[in-house]
């Protein structure tokens, strides 16, 4: 295994030059391995979700490096980092992100057809990976006539459609109860151990946190302890 998300002493405020300026992560280190199942954990205001958006490229560092696979993202371009986080990433929110009038299958089709993938092999893959998350009976449905748990396995088979080298999953399970997290988390650990993906979750639960390969604590913009449950 190689180091495939590297982050040295990243620096993230907010407001920067202003008087209210917010620094909300304090020089992060942090190395997560090709293949890796990694968890992110601590209180709300830790800045998880700043790390997460950093890690997935919906947001850049104020300072500090950041290299994904290589690529150093503090000097790619735009639309260069687009089509990373169009090919490379996979996002699983807790509130689904799905398209409200667009049925399953459509929802799940949608970053193959930003990646310009034809509309035949646009729905086959769609069609594949529907019955990967055991939803091939709802993908005629709209979002509003599924449960949260299969909103949440669209969510997944969405976030898989280009088969990206890394899921980042933001508090997946945050809006399910617990039987169906964990049909969720067993999911992840089904992509991360058949098919290598590695996956960064970002969790409250200490229960979840403790069915991955290491667990990272955040808090008050600070590692505070890291912690291997596994190692491959």
């Amino acid at each position: 295994m190689s180091d495939f998300i590297r982050l040295e002493n990243i620096v993230k405020k907010f407001y920067v030059g202003q008087p209210n300026e917010l620094e909300i992560l304090h020089g992060i280190n942090l190395t997560v391995n090709e293949g890796e199942f990694l968890s992110i954990v601590g209180p709300s205001g830790s800045g998880k979700s700043t790390l997460m958006n950093l890690i997935g490229v919906l947001d850049r560092p104020t300072s500090g490096s950041y290299y994904l696979d290589g690529i150093d993202v503090e000097t790619a371009k735009d639309d260069e980092l687009s089509d990373i986080r169009n090919r490379k990433i996979g996002f699983v929110f807790q509130t689904y992100n799905l398209i409200p009038k667009t049925n399953a299958i459509k929802n799940v089709e949608l970053p193959m057809l930003y990646a310009g993938v034809s509309g035949s092999d646009r729905h086959k893959r769609a069609l594949e990976l529907m019955e990967l998350v055991e939803m091939s009976d709802r993908v005629k449905h709209l979002p509003e006539e599924l449960s949260g748990g299969q909103k949440q396995r669209v969510a997944i088979a969405r976030a898989m459609a280009n088969d990206p080298a890394i899921i980042l999953a933001d508090e997946p399970t945050g809006a399910l109860d617990s039987k169906t997290g964990h049909m969720v988390m067993d999911l992840f650990h089904k992509f991360n151990e058949e098919r290598g993906k590695t996956i960064v979750l970002i969790t409250h639960s200490q229960e979840l946190a403790d069915e991955t390969d290491r667990i990272i604590s955040l808090r008050d913009g600070n590692i505070v302890n890291e912690e291997i449950r596994r190692t491959r």
